[in-house]
């Protein structure tokens, strides 16, 4: 069996390569390429299955990338919201602390798409010294969502060091990391990465499928593992125009996770980066999707819906509307539009 370096080591970033796989003209996505890295690994590779379907659409580059002139480069204000480089501080008691800039596969809808994997998004051990030297100096953050980039793809020796000395400031209580790793690749999740996450408790992942191709045996044993090491796993979907912005596919998504024991989380808008209004749906399209699922299945199946701000406002849920009055008596339409009603408090 391959390693995880090796399957990684494979992976198409040309438009060049791409077309000795597909039958298609590399030209129109040279200088797509240019502004914004293309990595296709070729586990993920193999899980597409002809040119335009929902993984395609995830993974391969297109113009429509240099076109858009609606959204912006950063649009939850990421920049200006890091007291030092590579962490932002936006809540009063959490931190996103960014310590990787490489993922297994680039998606084409990343927030960070301006400088993940590319010399703008410059992490080292001086960086990160600078990270760790901030959060001890601000005993209010309680809470480290570690992310980048895929920190899962860093070696076990850096991961251990930088989970060891986050694990040291007293007023972290909680460690997260953010990773698409089980999706992407999911052969970098070891037994041997599972024994050494086991270590930091509390500490839970956060992973990202966006479509229920996207869980196969691989993707589950690898899930598998972390659940077993005691590591609490979620599940952040981004709403996505062709690939997944209807109830049918979001449904069945959701059902398979919980199979592989991965609780849905988040349910996101897509956020206004530039270089992905193409995969932008209407902020009812959502709504809709979560209304589909409330009430017709599991309550551990329902995502939140949100949109994450632009402007760095932070994440703000959106539900579906059922309330119709609110007085002395609290009416409302349940899930399968029936008027209810409940006596309000005094």
């Amino acid at each position: 069996m391959k390693s995880w370096k090796s399957i990684l080591a494979q992976s198409i970033t040309t438009p060049q390569q791409l077309a000795e796989h597909f039958n298609l003209d590399p030209a129109p996505l040279t200088q797509v390429v240019g502004r914004y890295p293309m990595r296709i690994n070729p586990y993920y590779l193999s899980l597409i299955k002809k040119p335009g379907d929902p993984i395609w659409m995830q993974a391969v580059p297109t113009p429509l990338e240099l076109e858009d002139k609606v959204c912006y480069e950063d649009p939850l204000d990421e920049e200006n919201r890091s007291p030092v480089a590579n962490l932002v501080h936006k809540y009063p008691d959490r931190a996103l602390f960014l310590i990787a800039n490489q993922c297994a596969m680039y998606c084409r809808f990343c927030t960070r798409k301006r400088k993940v994997g590319t010399p703008a998004m410059m992490i080292n051990q001086a960086t990160m010294q600078a990270g760790f030297a901030y959060l001890k100096q601000t005993p209010a953050i309680r809470d480290v969502l570690i992310s980048g980039g895929d920190p899962l793809l860093l070696d076990d020796a850096t991961l251990t060091w930088i989970l060891t000395n986050l694990r040291q400031i007293p007023s972290i209580e909680i460690i997260r990391i953010g990773s698409r790793v089980p999706c992407t690749l999911p052969m970098r999740i070891t037994t041997r990465l599972a024994g050494l996450l086991k270590k930091f408790h509390p500490l839970y992942i956060n992973t990202h499928f966006n479509h229920p191709t996207e869980i196969t045996e691989q993707a589950a044993l690898a899930c598998a593992r972390l659940a077993n090491a005691g590591i609490p796993l979620g599940n952040q979907t981004v709403l996505l125009k062709g690939v997944n912005d209807n109830p049918e596919t979001i449904g069945e998504l959701m059902h398979k996770l919980l199979q592989i024991r991965v609780k849905p989380y988040y349910l996101f808008q897509t956020d206004m980066t530039r270089g992905t209004n193409h995969f932008r749906t209407k902020i009812e399209t959502g709504l809709e999707i979560i209304r589909s699922l409330i009430g017709h299945t599991s309550g551990m199946a329902v995502p939140t819906f949100a949109v994450d701000t632009p402007g760095g406002g932070g994440k703000i849920p959106l539900v579906p509307e059922y309330t119709t009055s609110i007085g002395r008596e609290f009416k409302f339409l349940n899930y399968r539009g029936e008027s209810c009603s409940y006596h309000n408090a005094l």
